[in-house]
């Protein structure tokens, strides 16, 4: 494949843990950028959700994304990665949702906050279900790790994977739960 095809492609990644993710991309300014990663959970499969939404994509890839792929499975395998935020199409998200991408991109792993907290930090103190429906829209989890932000009350919340693997994913980074699957600690001020 040429860098400087148009075009926009898929690739697939999986986890044992966690199923299959599809990496969504195209160039971008010359450079590939992933314009949405989709997860499988709640009973579909990365796969269904590209030949369902994404037909216009193709199979196609190249170092970089090559290179971001292998970041998202050693992530899913339990390594302590960080993605750039330049690898993404942060441009195609609205001003709101791009500064709440941007908050949650800050939150260290094994750390969890509040959609309030995030709406606080942001300087608008009652936005908070604003901020957890950007969430909800995040095109990149994973690299953007929305898993990292619950509830006031402690609960966890939605993620796009499903609530299981969103606390999978946290126990993953050493959050550990009550019995009211509430994580013990927030620990991210």
């Amino acid at each position: 494949m040429k860098n400087d095809d148009p075009g926009r492609f898929f690739l697939y990644t999986h986890s044992p843990i966690f199923g299959s993710a599809a990496v969504l991309w195209s160039m971008f300014r010359g450079e590939p950028r992933i314009f949405r990663v989709l997860l499988s959970g709640q009973g579909v499969t990365a796969e269904t959700y590209v030949s369902e939404f994404f037909h216009d994509c193709s199979p196609g890839t190249c170092c970089v994304i090559d290179s971001i792929k292998e970041d998202i499975e050693a992530f899913l395998s339990g390594a302590d990665i960080s993605f750039s935020l330049s690898s993404v199409r942060m441009d195609l998200c609205s001003e709101f949702q791009e500064r709440v991408l941007a908050a949650e991109h800050s939150i260290p792993r094994g750390h969890v906050i509040t959609y309030q907290r995030i709406a606080e930090r942001l300087g608008n103190p009652g936005s908070s279900r604003a901020v957890g429906n950007a969430l909800a829209r995040n095109p990149f989890p994973i690299i953007i790790p929305c898993h990292r932000t619950i509830r006031s009350d402690g609960t966890p919340g939605g993620y796009q994977g499903g609530t299981d693997m969103k606390k999978r994913l946290l126990s993953m980074e050493g959050i550990h739960f009550d019995e009211k699957d509430r994580p013990l600690q927030f620990t991210w001020a």
